[in-house]
């Protein structure tokens, strides 16, 4: 083992120093289109589908730990651990894939992030497109690891604003509880539609591939440049990690909950279950909930695309460079990593020009979440077949039940997909 035993740390201390790649990819799973895919469950299925916050946040966990671990004890991130078992041809149709599916992605946050911005503001949204695209864009590359870090893990704390909303609205709890905690096989395409979103939205590709490269960009931030330093992890360091995922997902999936309570108890509640774009939810839920909270639900949007865009372009960009043998980091100078940077700007940038294209932003937001719903199934099956290799895995390979978890989500996963168009 390469690395050397951390010394021991007070118990709250600990706590918060363990949090970050994990607090910063659960939050980022709550981007816009998460938000816009809750809301458009809780508008036109009530509460019908709550008990899933319950369901993905094992499902998450497990999944989003399995990353990790690879990304520790490898010193690679996914794609660089996942060529030591499949040919690079796999590898270039994942990457294609990721890139085309996070660019729609891009666009579609962007849009509501300035639909968002335009309801509070007046401003008209194509300014806002263009102004937080560039904005992120030259911020993931002019900023070092460790500040876009520290950004990321203090701009999760804008989440906490759909739970205020939630709480603002009012719940009946003990109305709520059976909802929440007793699962209700969907009975209509709609509601197979809805919970391969919410699958899809919660369990999604780019998270994998941002967790398992933000534990190479920890360890380079510690002074492991070299794979050999990277290789192999501590009791503690794993344990710390599980602490980070476990908060972080449980954290994504809270709020979710919330997300969909609150559109479930006012809109869905009032008949409205058509919603167009984040500007039409967030003033629909004006009469219900108060102008105060309908701002909230309008600067949450911005806050979680602000947090989102770069996990979503920096995660193809990741997959493009260990695929290709790139440089790549985000402690790397553009002239040093310029077909890194060069996949962050053109996803983006692609992001920016679609949104300028006739395309309804919520619809967008909503069937990119069920695209990634079919196609993160497969991704899971390489993970597994990686993460199961001791060699590959320098002798620290995932455990049994770590195995078992990740397989019955890619089991749902799949079976989610099916029953959407079975039914």
């Amino acid at each position: 083992m390469k690395k050397s035993r951390p010394k021991r740390q007070p118990l709250v201390r600990r706590f918060f120093s363990a949090l970050g790649p994990g607090l910063v990819t659960g939050a980022a799973d709550d981007d816009p289109s998460g938000v816009a895919t809750y809301s458009v469950t809780g508008a036109q299925l009530g509460t019908s589908l709550l008990w899933t916050a319950s369901l993905t946040w094992p499902l998450m966990g497990a999944v989003q730990m399995m990353c990790a671990r690879i990304g520790m004890v490898t010193g690679r991130g996914l794609a660089g651990a996942m060529k030591q078992k499949f040919p690079r041809w796999i590898l270039i149709i994942f990457s294609v894939a990721l890139l085309i599916a996070n660019t729609i992605n891009i666009a579609a946050d962007l849009s509501g992030m300035a639909d968002a911005a335009e309801m509070l503001s007046g401003v008209n949204s194509h300014f806002f497109v263009v102004a937080f695209g560039a904005g992120i864009a030259w911020a993931t590359i002019r900023l070092r690891y460790f500040q876009i870090a520290r950004i990321l893990k203090w701009l999760a704390l804008v989440l906490f604003a759909y739970i205020v909303t939630a709480l603002k609205v009012g719940v009946n709890w003990s109305e709520v509880a059976r909802e929440a905690f007793l699962p209700a096989i969907p009975a209509s395409r709609e509601a197979w539609a809805g919970l391969v979103a919410i699958l899809g939205t919660t369990i999604s590709p780019y998270l994998f591939f941002w967790q398992a490269a933000q534990e190479v960009e920890e360890e380079n931030a510690m002074g492991r440049r070299m794979l050999v330093d990277r290789q192999g992890a501590t009791k503690k360091e794993i344990a710390d990690r599980r602490l980070d995922v476990g908060v972080g997902t449980f954290f994504s999936n809270l709020v979710m909950f919330f997300i969909i309570l609150t559109t479930a108890l006012t809109l869905h509640h009032h008949g409205i279950t058509h919603i167009e774009t984040s500007r039409q939810a967030a003033e629909a839920l004006t009469p219900f909930a108060g102008r105060f909270a309908a701002a909230l639900y309008a600067a949450g949007v911005i806050g979680v695309g602000l947090l989102a865009i770069p996990t979503l372009s920096g995660s193809a960009a990741y997959a493009f460079a260990e695929t290709f043998d790139w440089a790549f980091g985000l402690d790397q100078h553009l002239r040093n990593a310029r077909y890194f940077y060069a996949v962050v700007v053109l996803s983006t940038a692609a992001g920016i020009v679609l949104d300028f294209a006739d395309v309804n932003p919520i619809r967008a937001l909503y069937w990119s979440a069920i695209v990634n719903g079919l196609l993160a199934p497969f991704l899971l099956i390489a993970i597994l077949i990686v993460a199961c290799d001791r060699k590959v895995m320098c002798g620290q390979p995932s455990s049994t039940l770590s195995r078992v978890v990740v397989g019955v989500t890619t089991a749902v996963m799949f079976a989610a997909a099916i029953g959407m168009f079975v039914f």
